[in-house]
């Protein structure tokens, strides 16, 4: 992923609650010599540095994973940033945040293990719901997944949050967004801003 200076998040906590997050994104990999994606929910280990998920037994993409490099891609919030909205001259442009995870894949199908994935990722999103449905099941639907792991290699991180304007370019951004419905964006430039602040406090 192509990061200026500007954009190159390195702090590895907040990459991680990023991916946290975001965790719904890409697994690359090749079929047949051919890129091939699926858009599935990951779950990352910190302690062994493993991003888990899981393929249907019949999506070919898990045939020729075993051993390969993939990439795995997460994106947050992003919108349109129009040069309207700035006080000085500027050019249209894309606010985006992203996350890139490469790594060594492997496939597997100890039941119990994935038993443990499918649950752990069911209840990370079942327990923001106000009645969580428990995890039940059975044998059949456990032999129709298989599991994957990418031990983890290089993990790139991009903010693209105007961080180039001016401090009074992004309060305008960030308003503009704002009054268009936009907030989880304005949030998130919100939030490098409070980040910013800090770095120059603790400096």
């Amino acid at each position: 992923m192509y990061i200026p200076k500007h954009f190159a998040m390195a702090n590895t906590d907040e990459i991680h609650a990023f991916f946290e997050a975001n965790a719904f994104g890409q697994l690359i990999s090749y079929v047949d010599s051919r890129h091939f994606s699926t858009h599935m929910p990951f779950l990352m280990c910190r302690s062994e540095s493993t991003v888990l998920g899981h393929l249907a037994m019949q999506n070919p993409q898990h045939y020729q994973l075993h051993g390969q490099q993939v990439l795995i891609t997460l994106q947050g919030p992003h919108g349109y940033i129009s040069p309207q909205w700035y006080c000085s001259s500027g050019v249209p442009t894309w606010n985006y945040q992203s996350v890139h995870v490469y790594g060594r894949a492997s496939i597997f199908t100890d039941r119990e293990r994935i038993e443990r994935l499918v649950t752990g990722l069911t209840e990370r999103y079942e327990s923001a719901l106000d009645e969580p449905w428990l995890p039940d099941y059975t044998e059949s639907l456990l032999g129709a997944i298989v599991g994957v792991e990418v031990i983890i290699e290089e993990m790139q991180c991009k903010y693209k949050l105007s961080q180039n304007r001016s401090r009074r370019d992004r309060m305008q951004v960030i308003q503009q967004l704002r009054l268009r419905g936009d907030k989880s964006l304005a949030r998130a430039m919100e939030r490098n801003e409070k980040a910013k602040e800090r770095v120059r406090y603790d400096g």
